[in-house]
């Protein structure tokens, strides 16, 4: 795995996803598509286990978290950033998606939740705002950000 090869995963992924509405029905088709168990999950994971061995991802640490942007927006990307956190029993800071966020939940921990839920895909629609909380464990989270945006707040 390289950086290179793991940007053509998202590539390829990415492709499905572009133009569709971050909601619940994305949410529910990747889960169903792509989820836990799937090989397009499978691969990934591997990616994002090999990035953060090798240090090209979650390449840098900050109040217990180790976090970075793989990628910046770009066409290949169909306009989406590419960020993976390595988070184990920490609530990082609160943001909003002022254009959504597409999260990809790696369990390293077999019982880790991210906001919550296991393995698998979360969708966050444009708007919504949270305190990102891995807790039972250590997971690794990839998140897919259109245009790149986020904007960190005080909350």
């Amino acid at each position: 795995m390289s950086p290179d090869t793991f940007r053509a995963q998202i590539a390829a992924l990415s492709a499905q996803l572009a133009g569709r509405p971050l909601d619940a029905a994305l949410d529910t088709w990747l889960n169903r598509e792509h989820g836990a168990g799937s090989a397009t999950f499978e691969a990934l994971a591997q990616g994002c286990r090999t990035g953060v061995a090798e240090g090209w991802l979650a390449n840098r640490e900050g109040g217990g978290i180790r976090y970075g942007r793989i990628f910046k927006p770009a066409d290949d990307l169909h306009g989406f950033s590419v960020d993976v956190v390595d988070m184990q029993d920490v609530a990082g800071p609160h943001h909003v998606h002022p254009t959504g966020e597409i999260d990809l939940i790696m369990p390293i921990d077999p019982d880790a939740r991210f906001d919550g839920r296991p393995a698998g895909w979360l969708v966050m629609p444009p708007g919504s705002a949270h305190r990102p909380t891995v807790s039972q464990g250590r997971a690794l989270v990839l998140y897919l950000l259109p245009e790149g945006r986020i904007d960190f707040t005080k909350a």
